[in-house]
């Protein structure tokens, strides 16, 4: 049997990043994983955004420290991982979405977001060829950005592997049981030890938190995405339209690092479970949003489109927790309602330096996404 100080459960967008901190301050950790790489689960089928543009405190500083790992990875390691620091854009055209974003403007400059109400002339300076009938305005934020999902993820994983981090592919957790001060975890054919374990399962973090008898409100629903051919740059911002559609809630939709527009649509109503399969629904309808708002794109060939996992909770917002459900040591950093690969690298790092005892007042006033609350708030930026 092999003892960890730390045992963390898969290795995707937020497991990876948490590994790479927490063998950074030495600590010995194993990650394991039943795929048989990292970002196999919902990480490759994230769209790269990253954003602080959130309605909530905890979350905009969450992403501000994620948008400064991203941000300064290719200075620091040397290596590209495709950031751009587009900015996000939310044009809006109708007074509900005016008041609605004016409002929580308040909320995030309070917690030191750079964003502003730009005008209509703005917009259509950001983005050439918007659709200007009706346009009223919008909010910019110009820190945010994007990055490759695939080379970020194995950026954080090579990073940390050097740091000492073990990786454990292809091994399955089949039991977790907490034994005195220490949690035994069984995969297929091993057995380990560890006085903390953090369940950094995505879409199965449910099944894993059962083991330890800590009932979780975490289900995955569905969401599509596609990508065209790569273009001449000509769009900078990730373009957010929070107007419902037909068949949707939102659409959002950019130019990344090789000129390729990535786009994902939010289902109305939502589709609940594991089904990755396409849809022959979501070309037509999310077509239809996107030449309604940017009609130049019309002549850019769509080269595929997939489908990915969202695990939500009932409000929207993510699940971290230590001593979970009064299991001590047992952490908790599930629920990320689709937006693990923009929490994930801010998260790591707080959740790291608090396992540490390192940090500060301000750091821990950083998270605040308790188990215990009454989820029934709602995230007002999904």
């Amino acid at each position: 049997m092999k003892n960890y100080d730390v045992i963390i459960a898969g290795a995707g967008s937020a497991g990876v990043p948490l590994a790479m901190f927490l063998a950074e301050n030495k600590i010995k950790v194993l990650v394991l994983e039943k795929k048989p790489s990292c970002g196999q689960g919902q990480n490759k089928a994230a769209i790269g955004g990253i954003r602080a543009t959130h309605s909530d405190g905890s979350k905009i500083k969450t992403c501000l420290k994620s948008l400064e790992i991203f941000s300064s990875w290719h200075e620091k390691e040397g290596e590209d991982i495709g950031w751009r620091r587009g900015g996000y854009l939310f044009p809006v055209y109708r007074e509900k979405e005016e008041k609605t974003l004016k409002e929580l403007l308040k909320t995030q400059e309070k917690f030191g977001l750079n964003i502003n109400w730009i005008s209509a002339q703005e917009v259509k300076e950001l983005v050439k060829g918007i659709n200007e009938d009706g346009l009223i305005g919008g909010t910019f934020s110009p820190n945010d950005g994007s990055a490759s999902p695939l080379l970020s993820i194995n950026a954080f994983y090579r990073k940390a592997v050097s740091n000492g981090a073990e990786f454990s592919f292809n091994e399955q957790i089949k039991e977790v049981k907490k034994k005195g001060n220490l949690f035994s975890v069984k995969t297929s054919d091993k057995e380990y030890e560890t006085p903390i374990f953090i369940n950094a399962a995505g879409a199965h973090a449910k099944e894993i938190s059962l083991m330890l008898g800590v009932d979780i409100p975490v289900k995955p629903d569905c969401h599509e995405a596609g990508i065209t051919e790569p273009a001449e740059r000509f769009v900078e911002p990730m373009v957010v339209d929070i107007r419902e559609g037909e068949k949707s809630k939102n659409y959002y939709f950019y130019q990344n690092f090789e000129g390729q527009i990535i786009f994902c649509m939010t289902p109305d109503p939502q589709i609940w479970g594991y089904d990755r399969k396409s849809t022959s629904e979501f070309l037509p309808e999310i077509s239809k949003r996107m030449l309604n708002i940017l009609p130049g794109l019309s002549n850019i060939k769509v080269r595929r489109v997939w489908r990915g996992l969202y695990p939500m909770t009932p409000d929207g917002f993510p699940i971290v927790q230590f001593d979970a459900a009064g299991v001590e040591n047992y952490i908790i950093a599930a629920g990320m309602c689709g937006q693990g690969f923009m929490l994930g690298p801010g998260l790591g790092w707080i959740i790291s330096k608090i396992i540490t005892k390192q940090a500060s007042k301000e750091d821990e006033s950083i998270y605040n996404f308790r188990l215990n609350r009454d989820f029934s708030g709602q995230e007002k930026l999904k």
